[in-house]
Protein backbone atom coordinates (compact mmCIF):
# COMPACT_ATOMS: atom_id res chain seq x y z
CA UNK A 1 0.00 0.00 0.00
CA UNK A 2 1.78 2.98 -1.28
CA UNK A 3 1.63 6.57 0.27
CA UNK A 4 2.42 8.49 -2.31
CA UNK A 5 -0.13 8.42 -5.46
CA UNK A 6 0.88 7.06 -8.79
CA UNK A 7 -1.08 7.60 -12.10
CA UNK A 8 -3.50 5.34 -11.68
CA UNK A 9 -4.49 4.93 -7.90
CA UNK A 10 -4.35 7.30 -4.84
CA UNK A 11 -1.92 6.67 -1.90
CA UNK A 12 -2.90 5.96 1.75
CA UNK A 13 -1.87 9.25 2.73
CA UNK A 14 -4.57 10.99 0.09
CA UNK A 15 -7.08 8.62 0.93
CA UNK A 16 -6.94 9.46 4.54
CA UNK A 17 -7.16 13.35 4.17
CA UNK A 18 -10.27 12.48 2.13
CA UNK A 19 -12.03 10.24 4.53
CA UNK A 20 -10.64 12.89 7.35
CA UNK A 21 -11.96 15.67 6.09
CA UNK A 22 -15.13 13.67 5.12
CA UNK A 23 -15.57 12.69 8.44
CA UNK A 24 -15.38 16.20 9.93
CA UNK A 25 -17.49 17.57 7.85
CA UNK A 26 -20.22 15.24 7.78
CA UNK A 27 -20.17 15.56 11.37
CA UNK A 28 -19.77 19.31 11.75
CA UNK A 29 -23.23 20.08 9.72
CA UNK A 30 -25.50 18.70 12.45
CA UNK A 31 -23.06 19.62 15.16
CA UNK A 32 -23.35 23.51 13.62
CA UNK A 33 -26.82 23.08 12.98
CA UNK A 34 -27.55 22.21 16.66
CA UNK A 35 -25.04 24.85 18.32
CA UNK A 36 -26.43 27.87 16.01
CA UNK A 37 -30.34 26.94 17.67
CA UNK A 38 -28.56 27.05 21.10
CA UNK A 39 -28.57 29.75 23.49
CA UNK A 40 -24.81 30.59 24.68
CA UNK A 41 -24.68 29.53 28.44
CA UNK A 42 -21.64 28.58 30.80
CA UNK A 43 -23.17 24.89 30.61
CA UNK A 44 -23.14 24.33 26.83
CA UNK A 45 -19.80 26.35 26.27
CA UNK A 46 -18.04 22.87 25.40
CA UNK A 47 -19.52 22.41 22.56
CA UNK A 48 -19.35 25.77 20.95
CA UNK A 49 -15.56 24.65 21.29
CA UNK A 50 -15.60 21.67 20.29
CA UNK A 51 -17.37 23.21 17.24
CA UNK A 52 -14.63 25.51 16.74
CA UNK A 53 -11.73 23.17 17.39
CA UNK A 54 -13.11 21.02 14.91
CA UNK A 55 -13.23 23.02 12.60
CA UNK A 56 -9.91 24.03 13.03
CA UNK A 57 -9.04 20.79 12.38
CA UNK A 58 -10.77 20.64 8.98
CA UNK A 59 -8.66 23.69 8.19
CA UNK A 60 -5.18 22.51 9.43
CA UNK A 61 -6.21 19.32 7.05
CA UNK A 62 -7.33 21.62 4.08
CA UNK A 63 -3.60 22.97 4.31
CA UNK A 64 -2.15 19.38 4.99
CA UNK A 65 -4.04 18.31 1.55
CA UNK A 66 -2.81 21.05 -0.32
CA UNK A 67 0.77 20.75 0.45
CA UNK A 68 0.23 16.98 -0.23
CA UNK A 69 -1.13 17.35 -3.55
CA UNK A 70 1.98 19.56 -4.64
CA UNK A 71 4.35 16.55 -3.37
CA UNK A 72 2.08 13.73 -4.80
CA UNK A 73 -0.55 15.00 -7.35
CA UNK A 74 -3.43 13.03 -7.20
CA UNK A 75 -4.23 10.79 -10.28
CA UNK A 76 -5.73 12.32 -13.67
CA UNK A 77 -9.76 11.52 -13.12
CA UNK A 78 -11.30 9.24 -15.33
CA UNK A 79 -13.10 10.33 -18.01
CA UNK A 80 -17.58 9.60 -17.39
CA UNK A 81 -19.82 8.78 -19.92
CA UNK A 82 -21.01 12.38 -20.08
CA UNK A 83 -18.87 15.75 -20.45
CA UNK A 84 -20.88 17.84 -18.43
CA UNK A 85 -20.25 15.56 -15.72
CA UNK A 86 -16.56 15.74 -15.56
CA UNK A 87 -16.66 19.58 -15.59
CA UNK A 88 -18.82 19.37 -12.60
CA UNK A 89 -16.67 16.93 -10.88
CA UNK A 90 -14.21 19.83 -11.42
CA UNK A 91 -16.17 22.49 -9.86
CA UNK A 92 -17.40 20.76 -7.13
CA UNK A 93 -14.19 19.98 -6.30
CA UNK A 94 -12.50 23.35 -6.76
CA UNK A 95 -15.77 24.73 -4.97
CA UNK A 96 -14.79 22.48 -1.80
CA UNK A 97 -11.41 23.97 -1.45
CA UNK A 98 -12.72 27.14 -1.45
CA UNK A 99 -15.04 26.61 1.13
CA UNK A 100 -13.13 24.58 3.10
CA UNK A 101 -10.95 27.67 3.31
CA UNK A 102 -14.19 29.70 3.93
CA UNK A 103 -16.22 28.58 6.50
CA UNK A 104 -13.36 27.64 9.32
CA UNK A 105 -12.09 31.65 8.66
CA UNK A 106 -15.46 33.00 8.58
CA UNK A 107 -16.32 31.14 12.27
CA UNK A 108 -12.89 32.31 13.30
CA UNK A 109 -13.30 35.80 12.39
CA UNK A 110 -16.83 35.81 13.95
CA UNK A 111 -15.91 33.84 17.18
CA UNK A 112 -13.23 36.87 17.87
CA UNK A 113 -15.13 39.26 17.23
CA UNK A 114 -16.83 38.52 20.25
CA UNK A 115 -14.30 38.84 22.00
CA UNK A 116 -14.56 35.70 23.58
CA UNK A 117 -11.28 33.81 22.83
CA UNK A 118 -10.81 30.85 20.23
CA UNK A 119 -9.38 27.74 22.32
CA UNK A 120 -8.79 24.72 20.31
CA UNK A 121 -9.33 21.64 22.04
CA UNK A 122 -8.48 23.83 25.30
CA UNK A 123 -5.07 24.11 24.96
CA UNK A 124 -4.15 26.35 21.90
CA UNK A 125 -5.72 29.96 21.65
CA UNK A 126 -6.34 31.44 18.48
CA UNK A 127 -5.46 35.26 17.84
CA UNK A 128 -8.37 36.85 16.79
CA UNK A 129 -8.57 37.45 12.97
CA UNK A 130 -11.46 40.81 13.79
CA UNK A 131 -11.24 43.36 16.35
CA UNK A 132 -14.18 42.91 18.81
CA UNK A 133 -17.25 44.68 16.93
CA UNK A 134 -20.75 43.85 16.55
CA UNK A 135 -20.92 44.72 12.99
CA UNK A 136 -17.69 42.16 12.46
CA UNK A 137 -19.34 39.31 14.17
CA UNK A 138 -22.69 39.40 12.36
CA UNK A 139 -20.95 40.00 8.89
CA UNK A 140 -18.55 36.90 9.37
CA UNK A 141 -21.48 34.62 10.95
CA UNK A 142 -23.48 35.75 7.94
CA UNK A 143 -20.96 34.69 5.73
CA UNK A 144 -20.45 31.56 7.73
CA UNK A 145 -24.00 30.51 7.36
CA UNK A 146 -24.43 31.39 3.99
CA UNK A 147 -21.15 28.88 3.35
CA UNK A 148 -21.68 26.47 5.31
CA UNK A 149 -25.09 25.82 3.22
CA UNK A 150 -23.53 25.99 0.03
CA UNK A 151 -20.49 23.18 0.98
CA UNK A 152 -23.66 21.06 2.13
CA UNK A 153 -24.97 21.28 -1.52
CA UNK A 154 -21.28 20.43 -2.72
CA UNK A 155 -21.51 17.55 -0.02
CA UNK A 156 -24.59 16.00 -1.40
CA UNK A 157 -24.01 16.61 -5.45
CA UNK A 158 -19.96 14.92 -4.47
CA UNK A 159 -21.42 12.00 -3.02
CA UNK A 160 -24.13 11.30 -5.85
CA UNK A 161 -21.50 12.03 -8.07
CA UNK A 162 -19.19 9.50 -6.50
CA UNK A 163 -22.37 6.69 -6.30
CA UNK A 164 -23.48 7.54 -9.58
CA UNK A 165 -20.39 6.91 -11.17
CA UNK A 166 -19.37 3.85 -12.84
CA UNK A 167 -15.63 4.05 -13.68
CA UNK A 168 -14.44 2.72 -10.08
CA UNK A 169 -13.61 6.27 -8.88
CA UNK A 170 -15.10 5.53 -5.56
CA UNK A 171 -12.99 2.08 -5.42
CA UNK A 172 -10.01 3.88 -6.35
CA UNK A 173 -10.78 6.43 -3.77
CA UNK A 174 -11.78 3.45 -1.49
CA UNK A 175 -9.07 0.90 -1.78
CA UNK A 176 -5.89 2.93 -3.91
Amino acid sequence: MAARNSERSFGWVTRALHWATALGVLGMLPLGVYVARMEVGYSNLWLFGLHKSIGVTIFALLAVRIVWHVVSPPPPSLPSDVAWKDQAAKWVHRAFYVLLAVVPLSGWVGSGATGLDVLVFNRITLPPLAPVSEAWETTAFGVHWVVTKLLAACAIVHIAGALTRRDGTLARMVKG
